[in-house]
């Protein structure tokens, strides 16, 4: 059946706009004016972006399915206990699948492309949430049960997601209405500093990460003696730690592909490696997860802080609710008057090349 249809062609770095570059990647570029049809039908052929998101989209399902397994196994409506879990798959199955649509429409137009890699980040934040969520009630160790770190612990991980969305949808154009509106597509300071946006980006999700792994990361590495919760768990913490800073080398780095341009164009790629180690750090940290609910779940329900809506699936829903918000504002300038900019947008279709910022 493919083979009756007329696949998209795709394009060398030349022959589109900077703002659709990736770092050593020379060729399989899709048409930056690409329609919803061409974008789903790229899924089919390859070209640069195929593996960044089927290596997102098919673990979306194994999640659900992890997902599903807890909703009709466990008594999930009267058991509070399990609500951080169900939080924390909601959000394994959240990112990877804003990730994939992500990769898909972004060659739509520039303003596409901005706009879902928004919804991206929102994303992203949430997972972070989701992991602090089921770290404040299952993971903490035994001697910051109840202290007043355990007590604002989820707080200031809702505040930090929104900090991470903000930042990094900040660090694509800037300001909405300062520093761009619908007429003005281009990167505020990167047009000086290349380099600058990744840096925004790395610290937007680098911080709520360290945040939420103080207790783990104590827990590991610091603690001595009694109350450290020293058990069979922390081999599993060990891995997706690990798994967790080799992503973040790989996204900073790009390598392979840095050490020779044109070579992993296709497969092998940093930004694809980047999906394929999250993913597996994203599976080891469920296990992690849920055999410290398992085996520590007598002694929480004794000794550790309520679990309620507000601290569970109500942070949550703030959170996706502050960071929608935020999209709404930094994609609203691209979206009013939209057809203003039209004119300018079918430019790139006459004229592949392009000034602008280079993204990555």
């Amino acid at each position: 059946m493919l083979s009756l249809i007329k696949l998209p062609r795709v394009f060398t770095i030349n022959q589109v706009p900077k703002v659709f570059h990736e770092d050593s990647i020379i060729s399989g570029y899709r048409h930056p004016r690409s329609s919803a049809t061409d974008c789903i039908l790229s899924l089919f052929q390859l070209t640069n972006e195929t593996l960044n998101i089927w290596t997102h989209f098919l673990p979306t399902w194994y999640f659900f399915w992890k997902l599903l397994t807890v909703v009709l196994m466990q008594d999930v409506w009267r058991d509070s206990f399990t609500w951080p879990l169900l939080v924390f798959l909601m959000s394994c199955c959240v990112y990877p699948l804003a990730s994939s649509c992500a990769h898909t429409f972004s060659t739509m137009s520039t303003r596409a492309r901005h706009i879902c890699f928004f919804f991206d980040y929102g994303a992203l934040s949430l997972y972070s949430l989701g992991s602090a969520i089921t770290y404040s009630a299952y993971v903490i160790p035994d001697k910051w049960v109840n202290s007043l770190f355990h007590q604002y612990y989820i707080p200031i991980a809702v505040v930090n997601t929104v900090i991470c969305t903000a930042l990094a949808c900040y660090s694509r154009l800037g300001l909405p209405y300062i520093q761009y509106n619908h007429d003005i597509i281009k990167r505020f300071s990167e047009c000086k500093s290349p380099k600058f946006g990744k840096f925004l980006r790395i610290l937007a999700f680098a911080l709520p990460y360290l945040f939420d792994n103080i207790p783990l990361f104590y827990r590991l590495f610091l603690c001595v003696g009694e109350g450290c919760t020293d058990n069979d768990t922390n081999a599993l913490h060990h891995t997706h730690i690990a798994l967790a800073f080799l992503t973040a080398f790989l996204f900073a780095t790009h390598l392979p592909e840095r050490l020779a341009p044109g070579s992993f164009d296709y497969i092998g790629h940093s930004h694809q490696l980047f999906h394929v180690f999250g993913i597996i750090g994203t599976h080891f940290q469920m296990e992690a997860i849920e055999q410290d609910m398992v085996t520590r779940r007598p002694w929480l329900l004794t000794y550790s802080l309520p679990i309620t809506f507000t601290n569970t699936l109500g942070a949550a829903l703030l959170s996706v609710t502050l960071s929608l918000g935020i999209i709404f504002l930094f994609s609203l300038p691209l979206l009013w008057s939209a057809t203003r900019g039209e004119h300018t947008e079918k430019k790139t279709q006459s004229h592949p090349i392009a000034k602008g910022c280079q993204y990555h």
